[in-house]
C-alpha cells in the first residue's frame, strides 16, 4: 500500500523526469548568501545576472539594480557584497523612502556636536559606518534632489562633509543603489539628477518580475513550503495540481514577496490538511 508521502515522492520523480519545455529554465540552483538570504532559481536570466554580479564583485564600480517591488533587489545586492573583496567589512543599508528628507542627510553624512539645536553629540553617518565596505541606497529614486547633489559630490570625490564639520572626511565605500521606479522618467520630471543617474549606472541590472520567470514557480513554491513548515512546526502539506495551476496562472504583481506570503498563509490556514484553492 502507498502512503501519501510515497505517492508524493513518485509524482515528483515523474515530474522531474519530464523534459524541460521552457527556454528560460535551467537546472534548479540555490545561492545561499547568509542566514535567511537565499536566491533560488532555475531561470537562465537570473543565473546570468548572478554571473554578472560575480564578474564585477571585486571592483569598486557602482551598481544600479532596478526592478519591481518584491523581486528581491536587496538579495542581489547582498549577493554582490558576499562575493566581493569587501565581504569582511560592513554592509550598511539605507532606505531612502523610509527616512524623512530633513533627517536623511544627517543619517547618511552624520553631524558634529553643536551643528544644530539638539545636536549634543557627534553622530557618525552611514557613509562612515560603511567604511571599507558596501553602502546600499535602497529606493534611491525617493531621495530629495538637493541631497542628490551632495551624494554626487561624495561619489565623485570619495569624501563627505558632516553637518557642522570644518573639513571633509575621506571615505572608501562601494555604492549599490536599488529602485522600483523608472529613473529616466524621474529625470524627465526633474525629480532625479541626470548626472547622478550616470554616476550610479556603471553596472546596470534589471531584475525580471516573477510573471516573466514562471519556470521558477515550482522551486520557489517548494522552498517556501519547506521554510514555513519548519518555522511553524507543521508537516509539509500536499499541494494539488489544481492549486499549482492556479499559482502558475496568477500574474503576481507583488512578485516573489507576494508568493512567499501566500504560501505562508496557506500553510497556517490548511491545518494538517492538503492546501486547496480555498486557502489561497
Amino acid at each position: 500500500p502507498f502512503s501519501l508521502d510515497d505517492l508524493e515522492s513518485v509524482v515528483k520523480n515523474v515530474l522531474n523526469a519530464r523534459p524541460k519545455d521552457r527556454g528560460d529554465e535551467s537546472e534548479a540552483s540555490e545561492e545561499r548568501i547568509g542566514p535567511g538570504f537565499e536566491i533560488i532559481t532555475r531561470s537562465r536570466r537570473i543565473l546570468s545576472i548572478l554571473d554578472v554580479l560575480k564578474t564585477v564583485a571585486k571592483s569598486k564600480s557602482s551598481v544600479l539594480i532596478q526592478g519591481e517591488s518584491g523581486t528581491g533587489k536587496e538579495l542581489f545586492a547582498r549577493f554582490l557584497y558576499r562575493h566581493s573583496n569587501r565581504r569582511d567589512n560592513p554592509f550598511v543599508a539605507v532606505n531612502c523612502a523610509a527616512i524623512p528628507h530633513n533627517l536623511l542627510e544627517s543619517e547618511m553624512f552624520g553631524f558634529e556636536k553643536g551643528a544644530f539645536t539638539g545636536a549634543s553629540f557627534r553622530k557618525i553617518g552611514k557613509f562612515e559606518l560603511a567604511q571599507g565596505g558596501t553602502l546600499l541606497l535602497d529606493e534611491i529614486s525617493e531621495m530629495d534632489v538637493q541631497l542628490q547633489a551632495k551624494l554626487l559630490r561624495a561619489l565623485q570625490e570619495s569624501e563627505i562633509d558632516r553637518l557642522g564639520g570644518k573639513e571633509p572626511v575621506s571615505v572608501d565605500v562601494r555604492i549599490i543603489a536599488t529602485t522600483n521606479r523608472d529613473l529616466k522618467k524621474r529625470i524627465a520630471e526633474e525629480r532625479f539628477r541626470e548626472d547622478l543617474y550616470y554616476r550610479l549606472n556603471v553596472i546596470p541590472l534589471r531584475i525580471p518580475p516573477l510573471r516573466e520567470r514562471k519556470g521558477d514557480m515550482d522551486v520557489l513554491i517548494d522552498h517556501f513550503l519547506e521554510k514555513y513548515c519548519v518555522i511553524n512546526g507543521r508537516q509539509k502539506p500536499f499541494l494539488s495540481g489544481e492549486v499549482r495551476s492556479l499559482l502558475q496562472q496568477y500574474s503576481w504583481p507583488g512578485n516573489v514577496r507576494e508568493l512567499e506570503n501566500v504560501i505562508e498563509r496557506a500553510i497556517l490556514l490548511c491545518g494538517n490538511c492538503a492546501i486547496g484553492p480555498e486557502h489561497l
